[in-house]
């Protein structure tokens, strides 16, 4: 009998490309509701895993990334594409469809 191992698959993503793992819906609302899972809102907030090298310009070169990996975002309510990579929900997206940046 064979056995499968489980194998981290890694993604990279192209040019100006992001690659966040979504934040977790809210289960409990504000004023104590709890919410069933079709009912839940995906938040458009997470964490950056990977980013692309920068969008290639016309001039050749690259342009830089101002986000990097471990920022936490907001992006584009209908941005992107979700993609499930070893049972985990990803969003890649565009650079330009991050509205905002948390933190210092």
């Amino acid at each position: 009998m064979a056995t499968a191992t489980a194998k981290k698959m890694k993604i990279r993503p192209l040019d100006d490309r992001i690659v966040i793992e979504q934040s977790t819906a809210e289960e409990i609302t504000a004023g104590g509701i709890v919410l069933p899972d079709s009912a839940k809102e995906k938040p458009q907030r997470g964490k950056v895993v990977a980013t692309g090298p920068g969008k290639l310009l016309d001039s050749g070169k690259r342009g830089e990334m101002d986000i990097k990996k471990g920022d936490e975002v907001f992006y584009a309510k209908y941005s992107g594409t979700t993609v499930e990579i070893n049972g985990t929900e990803y969003v890649i997206l565009r650079e330009s469809d991050v509205l905002a940046i948390l933190g210092d």
